[in-house]
């Protein structure tokens, strides 16, 4: 009986996963760069909702992404 998981296929996912957070941490980075106002202060010190919002739009986009290059 074949294997079902071959290690190309785990190395694969992990490059990838290691990609995508890369990825993220540069995306991150710049876009904190391009906006006023720092975002980490923004979303733990003064609780800025909307400022958290959008870097959760920012997450899914990535992985949106990230994920469609896996696939």
């Amino acid at each position: 009986m074949d294997n079902l998981i071959h290690l190309k296929d785990i190395v694969g996912s992990v490059v990838y996963s290691i990609f995508g957070l890369v990825l993220f941490g540069v995306a991150f980075f710049i876009f904190d760069k391009l906006t006023p106002g720092d975002l980490g202060c923004e979303i733990l010190e003064k609780k800025n909702t909307a400022a958290a919002t959008v870097v959760a739009a920012l997450i899914i986009g990535i992985s949106i992404i990230v994920g469609m290059a896996i696939h």
